[in-house]
């Protein structure tokens, strides 16, 4: 059977992030993706310009005319910047039944640029945790869900996952891209046991959609039914490989984008 992945999240006009990123991932790594577009951006490697919402009804027509027909494996939610789509999001979610959520709260671009709504955080904490198998947020992401300062070592990264935790989601994971040193320590927690997932930090500034890229990446892994441990534990792998040649591509001015298909890819 076909591994199928949807990805639930914004266009990325430059491609590097959001649902772009997300598809290149699932490809790489041998998954059929699908997607419902929930906001469109005009953004480049330098920044975003502008964000428009797709209704939420049209959301929800999305949702419905994939998981009516696609046996889908996992999916895996972005970037949503308003209450109304984060809601037809839950409901449709709830509506097919579907099981497998990666939820990846984005809320701030690689380049600073806020993406959600400040009143939307609660909605995301009461509508979309509740039934996600894991949660990624990066160390800003789970100040804000948290209401906490961000995190400055591994003891305190591990109490806002609990913290998030209780809000009902089965697993978090607390990526530690933004922390200091030479290792890029993120932590897989759930109930019981706390997973080091660790990698070399790799200098370059072509880091855009490292946040996409890791959970779609998870996702493709329980798509094709890996346990939860060994998807994130692949999804890391990925993830570091296709930053460390990300500075093989010439992508823009800015932060340019991982190199998604650094293994099908010519370097010749």
């Amino acid at each position: 059977m076909t591994a199928i992945a949807v990805t639930i999240a914004g266009s990325d006009s430059s491609g590097g992030a959001g649902i772009q990123a997300d598809l290149k991932t699932f490809a790489a790594l041998g998954v059929y993706g699908a997607s419902v577009i929930a906001v469109l951006t005009a953004q480049n490697t330098k920044g975003v310009t502008g964000i428009h919402d797709v209704p939420s009804d049209f959301i929800a027509a999305q949702i419905d005319a994939v998981f009516s027909d696609l046996d889908v494996g996992a999916v895996k939610i972005g970037m949503l910047s308003q209450t109304p789509a984060i809601k037809a999001v839950a409901e449709g979610l709830k509506r097919h039944r579907v099981k497998n959520i990666v939820l990846d709260p984005v809320m701030i671009a690689t380049s600073g640029d806020r993406l959600l709504a400040a009143d939307a955080v609660e909605a995301l904490r009461t509508e979309l945790i509740p039934d996600a198998m894991i949660v990624t947020p990066n160390l800003p992401e789970a100040a804000a869900l948290t209401g906490a300062n961000v995190a400055r070592n591994e003891a305190e990264m591990e109490i806002q996952a609990h913290t998030i935790l209780s809000l009902g989601a089965r697993h978090v994971l607390i990526k530690g891209g933004h922390g200091d040193g030479a290792e890029s320590v993120d932590l897989l927690i759930g109930e019981r046991k706390v997973v080091r997932l660790i990698a070399k930090r790799i200098p370059t500034q072509n880091t855009h959609g490292t946040g996409c890229t890791l959970s779609s990446a998870i996702a493709a892994g329980l798509a094709k039914g890996f346990d939860l441990a060994t998807a994130a534990h692949d999804a890391k792998a990925y993830v570091t490989a296709a930053i460390a040649a990300a500075d093989q591509l010439k992508i823009g001015h800015g932060h340019g984008p991982l190199h998604h298909f650094y293994k099908q890819w010519s370097t010749s």
